[in-house]
């Protein structure tokens, strides 16, 4: 496989930093190509705005995701979106891996959604869920966090993780097109020994070993709704 990995976290030492490495390690050997975007030692620009295009259909008035569409089919996306906008395109698996930061992801990967996932190429109109400019390819999130595993499920205090990353997982993974893979969560991590964060990659490695039997979460069908997107009778 192609396996593009977007790292998100500002600390090279950090174990979410571990994870990404541990996941290139692992994936390399196995015999795939990976490439890994770490937004922050790239310097990455998360900020949305009228300079992500070199042309403009509209110069006095800035619809972001119809200035997408036409910088896309004029070649006129800033190269920074242009180069990983490529790498997404490239590859069969996109792994994104982050520390949740208050029951989301952190601001610098939320603004590389924002600024790659191209209108008219990732998603458009009717091209969403199984008809998405991404389908066939797989998504995986892998992250980190400081709650224990009690914390997280069906009448735990703060709920189902899944459901916590709805907005990541559907609203924008299976948005366009990805087959959602089942994530893997790191709990409790700034806190543990270090004999049970090695566990963890130890884990991590061998879950990454088995990726073809991996569960996919449920996403919608455009079967199941009509041109208007109701829900068929």
């Amino acid at each position: 496989m192609n396996v593009l990995i977007v790292h998100a976290h500002p600390e090279a030492q950090s174990f979410s930093s571990a994870m990404c490495r541990s996941a290139a390690d692992t994936l390399c050997a196995q015999g795939h190509t990976v490439t890994v975007s770490d937004l922050y030692a790239q310097g990455f620009n998360p900020v949305a705005g009228a300079a992500d295009f070199t042309g403009r259909s509209n110069p006095d008035y800035l619809n972001y995701a119809l200035e997408q569409r036409h910088a896309q089919e004029r070649g006129m996306l800033a190269p920074d979106i242009r180069a990983e906008v490529d790498k997404v395109l490239a590859c069969d698996l996109l792994i994104l891996n982050f520390p949740i930061y208050w029951f989301s992801v952190p601001a610098m990967l939320k603004g590389w959604i924002d600024r790659v996932f191209v209108s008219g190429v990732f998603y458009g109109g009717k091209r969403i869920y199984d008809r998405g400019g991404l389908r066939g390819r797989r998504a995986l999130v892998a992250a980190s966090l400081g709650g224990r595993a009690h914390m997280f499920g069906p009448g735990a205090i703060h709920g189902e993780l899944n459901g916590m990353l709805r907005h990541l997982l559907q609203g924008s993974l299976g948005y366009v097109g990805f087959d959602v893979l089942q994530p893997f969560y790191a709990h409790h991590v700034p806190y543990l020994p270090e004999a049970e964060r090695a566990a963890i990659l130890r884990r991590w490695q061998a879950e990454l070993g088995a990726l073809d039997v991996r569960p996919t979460l449920p996403m919608p069908s455009l079967d199941d709704f009509d041109d208007t997107f109701r829900p068929l009778a």
